[in-house]
């Protein structure tokens, strides 16, 4: 049997490391199939795709790099107009471009779980003429594998293109297919009124036989349809129903369909710190991010999910609860070393480009409380326990019951000396509370009387340690004189009501210590907190949704407006939220979609919800101000 020859578009040895000029982050959209993500820009640039999973590494990684390092482009040449939208409740991506000769729409989906691992392109021109630039450029292993690029025919005699590295193939198929040129893929071609083409793209293990064709439109009409109508069940048609529903389907779309997992963002290393060293990996399963979405997924009746997600804690955290992680791969994997991808000269140039997280092995006590809220509200909901799920949350709590009072790395996975955070100890009482009132309210078994005075003691020990009477607010760790946008959370688990005056003003030395812009604060200052690094950070969207969440709970309904305003201003032309905000530059910051700023959303209109309608049914109650 003879090899066909190597396709002459093969990338040459190496790819020299240069610091590009990035694709703004709001520029991106994000499709997904139940099991990993891609980023594709405004310009029709595929530029970030792990396949087959969240975590897998990249074959498109132009988002931390160049086109060198791997890119899919369907654009309209010369557009001076350029429009897009998600169809529907979904995540098919419709992007319009107008140019002086004619307009034209392309279309771009991932198939939800079909068995597939597939990404398809359709191009309509709507009227007059366009130009077509059509670029294919595969990179495995985040852009530094080359691969064995070669034409070939599928079982129906259709013609094609594979990419082929190690473990990992890629599959290119279409009525126009581009040429080897310069070592990557390029075609440029006119269109006219009423033609289109049809492009997809099939990942599989290279020593699959190549798949069979399936129909483009067919698979992106059923894709739109499956996702509307898991969004038809969202309980919210208020005023910022279209922010709630897309981070709601942002949540869905983190979340492994297969597992059950949910991630905290489908990108790693979009820099916190443009040109700065706080780049992370968040493509794992952080247990807070993923029960704070549970809560968020709850409050608006889905039910499966946290039965899925139940599920996979069980698999994950199953075990001695001395090796409870703080994240787990989104099959449960416990090993995620972190490793500097060198030959990636980040975003912005922003290095190192990390994959893997070391947070990995921190000690962060908070995260049970989080995880037991979850599972709490869970049980409130109608989800019934079973025993292995009480089983483990007993065993979980009861070693809480004997290592709350050490210190750790907090919330938000400082690199530094361990403190005793304030938040964590918070946190470590919701989780024992949780516990009691799991016995209390719904006849499940345990030492109750114990842990009702292990609650009552950590409470003690946060009042007497974490809050600075002399200020008048809870401090960030304790003997610190500063505070942190964390502890807006405590009113959330109900450690003190929102009318109490030590909250009160925590959310004013919040406010002032944080707040750079109405509604946007910092998780806390890095200059002023030892957290093992160097360089700054922007406001964190997830805090600034906490703060309208509290000022909502203390009757501020003016006040809550005001900031959910401004923050739902801050999502993208398609509503999707980064980790932070760079004000002055005016930019998203961070890894994206991010979960933690999309739940959050969720949950301060929901907060912002209650508020209105007891301010409805109490008028005076809405001259009470935090």
């Amino acid at each position: 049997m003879t090899t066909p020859p190597p396709d002459p578009g093969r990338p040459p040895p190496a790819v020299a490391v240069q610091t590009p000029k990035s694709t703004p982050i709001a520029d991106y959209a994000v499709l997904g199939d139940g099991r990993t993500a891609a980023l594709v820009s405004r310009g029709g640039s595929v530029d970030w795709l792990c396949l087959p999973h969240f975590d897998s590494p990249a074959c498109f990684a132009a988002l931390l790099g160049t086109p060198d390092h791997g890119r899919w482009l369907l654009t309209v040449r010369d557009a001076t107009s350029v429009t897009r939208r998600y169809l529907d409740d979904s995540f098919v991506l419709e992007t319009t471009y107008e140019t002086p000769t004619g307009t034209a729409v392309v279309v771009d989906a991932m198939p939800l779980l079909d068995g597939r691992a597939d990404l398809v392109r359709r191009l309509e021109v709507l009227s007059g003429t366009v130009t077509v630039e059509h670029e294919w450029v595969v990179r495995f292993g985040y852009g530094s594998i080359e691969p064995w690029v070669r034409r070939v025919r599928d079982g129906e005699g259709n013609r094609a293109i594979r990419a082929i590295a190690g473990p990992d193939a890629l599959l290119l198929r279409g009525e126009r297919l581009p040429n080897a040129v310069d070592h990557r893929h390029r075609d440029e071609f006119d269109m006219q009124e009423g033609e289109s083409v049809e492009l997809g793209l099939t990942w599989t293990p290279s020593w699959d036989p190549i798949p069979d064709r399936m129909p483009i439109g067919e698979r992106l009409e059923a894709t739109r349809i499956r996702w509307a109508q898991w969004a038809h069940s969202a309980r919210y048609d208020g005023p910022y129903r279209d922010a709630v529903v897309r981070s709601l389907l942002v949540l869905r779309l983190l979340t492994d369909g297969s597992t059950g997992g949910i991630i905290a963002a489908p990108t790693t290393s979009l820099p916190e710190d443009f040109g700065g060293e706080r780049n992370w990996d968040y493509r794992f399963c952080w247990l807070r991010d993923a029960a704070l979405t549970l809560e968020a997924l709850l409050e608006h009746g889905y039910r499966t999910e946290a039965t899925d997600w139940r599920d996979w804690l069980l698999r994950a955290v199953a075990g001695d609860p001395r090796d409870l992680q703080i994240m787990y791969g989104t099959d449960g994997r416990r090993d995620l070393p972190e490793v500097v991808l060198d030959h990636l000269p980040g975003h912005s140039g922003s290095r190192p480009v990390r994959v893997g997280n070391a947070a990995v092995d921190q000690m962060q006590l908070d995260v049970l409380g989080e995880v037991m809220c979850a599972l709490h509200l869970a049980r409130e909901c109608g989800l019934e326990e079973t025993h292995d799920s009480w089983a483990l949350q007993r065993l979980l709590v009861e070693d809480l019951t004997h290592t709350w009072r050490h210190a750790d790395r907090g919330i938000w996975e400082v690199r530094g000396e361990p403190q005793h955070f304030t938040h964590s100890r918070i946190m470590s009482w919701a989780a024992v509370d949780r516990a009691v009132r799991a016995v209390e309210d719904f006849g499940l078994e345990g030492p109750v009387e114990r842990w009702r005075a292990v609650r009552d003691e950590i409470r003690a020990d946060v009042l007497e340690h974490g809050y600075d009477a002399a200020r008048g607010t809870f401090v960030q760790h304790y003997g610190s004189t500063r505070t942190d946008a964390s502890l807006l959370q405590m009113v959330q688990v109900g450690f003190l009501p929102p009318d109490d005056e030590r909250f009160r003003g925590t959310v004013a030395a919040i406010r002032a210590e944080l707040e750079v812009s109405e509604g946007l604060v910092h998780r806390y200052h890095p200059q002023r907190t030892d957290d093992g690094l160097v360089g700054g950070e922007h406001p964190f969207v997830a805090c600034s949704f906490w703060l309208a969440d509290a000022l909502a709970r203390c009757g501020d309904v003016e006040g809550s407006t005001r900031v959910l305003d401004r923050l739902v201003g801050l999502t993208n032309d398609l509503g999707l939220l980064s980790e932070e905000y760079d004000v002055e530059g005016d930019r998203m910051a961070g890894n994206f979609p991010q979960a933690l700023s999309h739940l959050a959303l969720v949950r301060a209109v929901h907060s912002h919800e209650v508020a209105v309608e007891r301010a409805r049914r109490a008028p005076d109650a809405a001259s009470v101000r935090a």
